[in-house]
């Protein structure tokens, strides 16, 4: 089941503006397509009527998730949609600031996504359009939990159990998972904070 959770919006005073590039310029524009397209985060470009101007490969994957195996090119899952319709309500009101509305989607405790959504005033389009990046926040607490093992020098061990710990698992869950004892998983934990206290001293 898809739950949002902690919805969170976050005003700009004033636009971020990055350095015009010309997209009629055909090398720059298949660079920035490619760039896109190999992004683990999902991009969506949607019409303020909810039609897709543009997704990428992992927000086509994405949203055939959210919507349990049915992907429509033109059909954005109602749990996205939601907080396109709120950014567009409240714009009205913060019509002078750039806002930026964030949600979390929960499928279960290994698939835990960010949801960001914004106005994007692109050339070339009567209104504006909406940018929805969807990040998978569990894919990027692993790649952070692989830097972490490597600069703390854990174990195999150590290392499946830190995994499990920064993926929000109680200690309970972590022994259940890996078929230990709940002590065990206290003292492998007691290691692992050794090991990263030792490590900020030395830095």
């Amino acid at each position: 089941m898809i739950a949002p959770t902690k919805t969170l919006v976050k005003t700009l005073a004033e636009p971020q503006q990055l350095d015009s590039i010309d997209l009629h310029n055909s090398k720059r524009a298949n660079f920035l397509q490619e760039v896109i397209e190999g992004l683990e985060d999902g991009i969506l470009i949607l019409s303020q009527t909810g039609e897709v101007v543009h997704a990428n490969a992992s927000a086509h994957r994405l949203c055939c998730q959210f919507n349990q195996g049915n992907f429509n090119q033109n059909f954005v899952p109602p749990v996205i949609w939601n907080l396109c319709e709120s950014l567009l309500s409240s714009g009205y009101l913060f019509s002078d600031k750039l806002i930026i509305l964030s949600d979390e989607i929960v499928l279960d405790k290994s698939n835990v996504f960010r949801v960001r959504v914004r106005l994007l005033d692109l050339d070339g389009f009567e209104v504006p359009c909406l940018l929805v990046t969807i990040e998978n926040q569990y894919e990027s607490l692993k790649s952070l939990a692989i830097t972490e093992v490597r600069k703390f020098d854990l174990t195999p061990r150590e290392a499946e159990i830190w995994f499990l710990y920064r993926s929000n698992y109680s200690y309970k869950e972590i022994a259940t998972k890996l078929y230990i004892t709940i002590n065990t998983v206290k003292k492998h934990m007691k290691n692992i904070h050794t090991k990263r206290q030792a490590c900020f001293v030395v830095e």
